[in-house]
């Protein structure tokens, strides 16, 4: 895997989340955010097609139809 390069506040974060315990090593924190980032990822494939849903139901409260 390469080396990640990190903004200066970014890195400063990261230092301040170790220091304060949250996480043992930047390895860890990393692997936090990417499981952040992976879940809104599912939550927003699961979310888009109940949103279709939901405007398919509205249409047909309307008497709307679709083609």
């Amino acid at each position: 895997m390469p080396n990640i390069h990190l903004a200066k506040s970014m890195q400063e974060f990261a230092a301040s989340q170790i220091e304060a315990g949250a996480y043992a090593d930047l390895s860890e924190l990393v692997r936090a955010g990417l499981r952040t980032l992976m879940g809104r990822d599912r939550a927003r494939a699961f979310l888009m097609p109940k949103a279709e849903l939901n405007e398919f139901a509205e249409a047909a409260e309307h008497g709307d139809r679709a083609s």
